[in-house]
C-alpha cells in the first residue's frame, strides 16, 4: 500500500527516500560499525561507489557490490541505496550494500574479501600448533593464537566451537593457504570505543573493572568496555610503602575512580584510583577527632631514618617520632634498636592536617608540673612594723 501525505496525496518513492535522507541529516548521529541507512550515490568510478552519509564524511563501497550479472552498475548517480557500515576509522567510512550477498561458499568471494578487507564469518574448529584451525566458507584457514583476541587468551580452548568474524590477512595458492585475524576487527571496534570514552568520560567518574596485570609501579585494570588503564601504586591504598601484590591480584574485581584521560599520539591513556573508588574514605578527613593531641596509640615502625622513626598508627596515617624525643629518655636505648615492623607506643604531639603530617612523642614524656600541687607553702616573715609591734 502506498503512503499518503497529510493532504491525502500519494507519496512517491523518491519523496520517501528524500524524507529518509532528511531525517538522517537531522539525526546527526555518529556512525558506527553495524549501522544501516539509506544514502544517495554521489559518484561511481571503476573501483568505488561514494555514498552520502548525511555527515561531513562520505562513505564508499566496492563498485562490484552494485554490479548486475553483466558486471555493470545497477544504479546511477542520484539513486538512493541501503548500505551497512563496516568500518569507521580515521575519517574513513567503509560501507557494504545491504542487498549484497554475504560470504558465499566460493573461493572467489574469499579472495574478494581479502582484497577489499571485508570481514568473513568463521567457525573455530580446533587448536593446532601456534593457533586455531578455522572453517571459513568451504575452506580451512589458520588463525594465530595472538590474533584470536586483543590479548593472548589464558584459556585457548574456550574459543573452540564459536562462530566469529575475521579479516583475511593472507590468501595464497588459490585458497590453499589462508590466514585470518579476529584481533584486527577488535582493534577497529576498540578505536571506536576509545573515541567514545574520550568524548564522554569525565574525571571523577566511577567504573568497575578487573585487575589484569601487576607491576612494581601499580596495577592495570580492564573496564567493562574492554579498555585498560593504570592504577598507580600510590592510588592503590591510603597506606604508604605498600607493594602492589599486597593489595590486589590478577582477576580481582575492583571499583575505580578516573583520575586522568588523554590522547597520546593516537593512543588512549587513562589512570585510575582504587583507594578513592572503593568507597574507602580519606582517613585524614577526620584525623583530629580520631587522634586528638595527647592521645596514646599503638603503632608499627614503618621506616627508620637517622633523624627518627616513621610510625604507622592506622591505615594511611603515619607520623614521625623524632630522635630528639627519645635521646634523653631513660628508655632511649630500646627506641634506638627499633626496626621496621616492630610495635611501639606513641603519643600524638602535633597534627598538621593540611600538610598531612603528624608529630609523635613518647607516652608520658610531656612536661610534668604536678609537683607544684604538693610543694609546701613558704612562710611569711611579715613586715618590719609587725616585728616592732611584738616588742
Amino acid at each position: 500500500m502506498s503512503k499518503k501525505d497529510v493532504f491525502g496525496d500519494e507519496v512517491s518513492k523518491s519523496e520517501n527516500d528524500f524524507s529518509a535522507l532528511f531525517e538522517q541529516s537531522l539525526r546527526g548521529a555518529k556512525l558506527k560499525t553495524g549501522d544501516s541507512f539509506k544514502g544517495e550515490i554521489l559518484t561511481i568510478n571503476k573501483e568505488f561507489v561514494y555514498v552520502s552519509t548525511g555527515s561531513a564524511i562520505d562513505g564508499h563501497l566496492p563498485v562490484r557490490e552494485i554490479w548486475d550479472d553483466n558486471k555493470l552498475p545497477k544504479y546511477k548517480v542520484g539513486d538512493v541505496i541501503e548500505v551497512v557500515v563496516l568500518r569507521v576509522l580515521e575519517g574513513e567510512v567503509l560501507l557494504r550494500a545491504k542487498a549484497a550477498k554475504g560470504s558465499s561458499q566460493s573461493v572467489d568471494n574469499l579472495e574478494d574479501a581479502f582484497d577489499m578487507e571485508l570481514p568473513v564469518e568463521g567457525k573455530v574448529l580446533e587448536l593446532v600448533k601456534g593457533g586455531y584451525r578455522i572453517q571459513v566458507a568451504t575452506e580451512k584457514a589458520f588463525c594465530p593464537l595472538s590474533q584470536i583476541d586483543l590479548r593472548v587468551p589464558q584459556e585457548p580452548e574456550s574459543f573452540i566451537g564459536r562462530k566469529l568474524d575475521f579479516l583475511i590477512t593472507a590468501y595464497e595458492n588459490n585458497g590453499r593457504n589462508i590466514v585470518v585475524s579476529r584481533r584486527k576487527i577488535l582493534l577497529i571496534s576498540q578505536a571506536e570505543v576509545e573515541s567514545e570514552m574520550l568524548e564522554k568520560a569525565q574525571v571523577g567518574d566511577l567504573y568497575e573493572g578487573t585487575i589484569t596485570k601487576m607491576e612494581k609501579f601499580g596495577a592495570f585494570v580492564r573496564l567493562e568496555n574492554n579498555l585498560e588503564g593504570l592504577i598507580p601504586v600510590s592510588e592503590l591504598t591510603w597506606s604508604r610503602g605498600v607493594k602492589t601484590e599486597n593489595v590486589v591480584h590478577n582477576g580481582m574485581m575492583v571499583k575505580v575512580k578516573l583520575l586522568k584521560i588523554e590522547d597520546v599520539d593516537g593512543r588512549l591513556r587513562m589512570s585510575f584510583s582504587l583507594k578513592q573508588g572503593g568507597g574507602e574514605s580519606d582517613p585524614w578527613s577526620n584525623i583530629v577527632e580520631k587522634f586528638p593531641v595527647g592521645s596514646i596509640h599503638a603503632g608499627t615502625v614503618e621506616k627508620k631514618e637517622a633523624y627518627g622513626l616513621f610510625v604507622n598508627v592506622a591505615g594511611g596515617i603515619t607520623g614521625l617520632l623524632p630522635k630528639s624525643k627519645w635521646r634523653e629518655s631513660v628508655d632511649g636505648a630500646q627506641y634506638e634498636n627499633k626496626k621496621r615492623g616492630d610495635s611501639i607506643q606513641v603519643q600524638i604531639d602535633e597534627i598538621r592536617a593540611d600538610e598531612r603530617r603528624i608529630s609523635l612523642g613518647l607516652p608520658g614524656e610531656a612536661i610534668d608540673e604536678s609537683w607544684k600541687a604538693h610543694a609546701a607553702p613558704a612562710k611569711s616573715f611579715g613586715t618590719f612594723a609587725d616585728l616592732l609591734k611584738k616588742k
